[in-house]
């Protein structure tokens, strides 16, 4: 079998650097420790990115995909908005804040970027079916891209996730399962899925093509610096769930530095947590390099991981960069969901409340400089998650069809 992975030549052990061949691993049989790609990059410009397309494959000499990426059918995500927010700034008492708005991706998530990479992936693998284990956004992105690239889908989620997102993941054909029990209880089924023939020539994108699939969070990090006129911010709130994408655009920023395409300037990292599943910021806060697995109890379900693979990753670069874990309650979610939307406009899930209500935490305790060049992500749509702001579902008022029946109610 030809394997064309574009600039990946091979996977690397990120816990003791053991070296392997391109294929479906994800683990080291030394150590057992997580694999992701690595790269000879030739020489990358400015121009060669900007001269791109409008998604993810402006970057694709920075990802393990092929040259011709963008020639085949894939959903094409990438390139969102990251908006100026002045009025959220002015209301947290930040001077210069943007949002990364990921919502507007094909199907209202950041989930988008990385499915497209692990398409390219199942493909260069020769497999016919698109799986995974989901808190519900990456089961419509799977879902969506195995339709539009021809595979076959079977996606596996809690049966306690939010309707919204079932019905995203069920309309694009494919099977769906949900199982009873929490997302780390789905994500063992699929481990096990893996090594039966049931599963055979199947991709879990999380799972044996995760390290390709989780280099596309790195976009996150290459479009960020890019719409800031090619520099870093100086801070920048990140969800986590798995920690994946934390430790991924931490990557994206440290390979635009080595290959010259930004200034090396210091940058910290925040991570948001909600309270009810925040195994992450209680190791960071009580200074421990382990993280507890947790049973989750939050209305952020898409960040409901209890036992997150990449914690203790996301602990190293908080610390590192002079950042820090943060959480919020699931009240606390819900009102910067709405400080979001009253601000700017912008309709965030609640993964979206979790990172603005922690950017307000964090300017209250003085872990954030309110001076400081600040971006915040919203990872997703609220429409996804409309049961979090549901009590406010009513009318300001309901009035007969007359100017005096206004005046009255006004």
């Amino acid at each position: 079998m030809s394997l064309d992975f574009g600039p990946a030549v091979g996977l690397s052990c990120r816990e003791c650097g053991t070296r392997y061949d391109l294929g479906p691993s994800f683990a080291c049989l030394e150590c057992f420790g997580p694999l992701e790609a690595a790269y000879s990059f030739g020489e990358v410009t400015r121009a060669q990115i900007e001269s791109g397309p409008a998604n993810i494959w402006r970057y694709r000499s920075l990802l393990p995909v092929p040259v011709d990426v963008a020639s085949k059918p894939n959903m094409n995500p990438g390139w969102t908005k990251l908006v100026k927010a002045g009025n959220l700034g002015r209301a947290l008492g930040i001077k210069s804040l943007y949002v990364k708005d990921d919502s507007g991706n094909p199907t209202h998530s950041f989930k988008d970027r990385v499915v497209a990479i692990a398409v390219e992936a199942a493909r260069n693998f020769g497999f016919h079916t698109l799986s995974c284990s989901s808190t519900g956004n990456l089961a419509g992105a799977v879902t969506a891209a195995a339709a539009r690239a021809g595979l076959d889908a079977c996606v596996f989620i809690p049966a306690d996730l939010e309707q919204a997102k079932i019905a995203m993941a069920r309309v694009f054909g494919g099977k769906l399962v949900g199982i009873q029990g929490t997302y780390d209880e789905v994500n063992r089924f699929c481990s096990e899925l893996i090594g039966d023939p049931l599963g055979d020539k199947w991709g879990f994108v999380n799972v044996n093509l995760r390290p390709y699939y989780a280099e596309g969070s790195k976009t996150l990090a290459y479009e960020i610096a890019e719409q800031l006129g090619w520099r870093l911010p100086e801070q920048i709130v990140i969800p986590i769930a798995s920690g994946s994408q934390l430790t991924k655009i931490d990557k994206g920023f440290k390979e635009l530095v080595a290959l010259g395409l930004v200034e090396d300037t210091p940058y910290k990292v925040f991570g948001a947590q909600a309270l009810g599943c925040s195994p992450v910021s209680a190791a960071f806060k009580a200074g421990h390099d382990v993280v507890q697995p947790v049973k989750p109890d939050t209305i952020a379900k898409s960040l409901a991981i209890g036992n997150p693979a990449d914690g203790p990753y996301v602990l190293d670069i908080a610390r590192r960069t002079g950042g820090a874990v943060e959480d919020v309650t699931d009240a606390e979610i819900v009102a910067a969901i709405k400080l979001l939307a009253s601000t700017e406009g912008i309709f965030a899930e609640t993964a979206g409340g979790v990172t603005v209500g922690v950017l307000k935490k964090l300017v209250e305790t003085g872990q954030l400089d309110p001076e400081a060049e600040t971006v915040v992500l919203n990872t997703g749509d609220g429409l996804k998650t409309l049961d979090a702001v549901a009590a406010d579902a009513t009318p300001t008022a309901v009035i007969r069809p007359s100017l005096d029946a206004f005046r009255a109610a006004v």
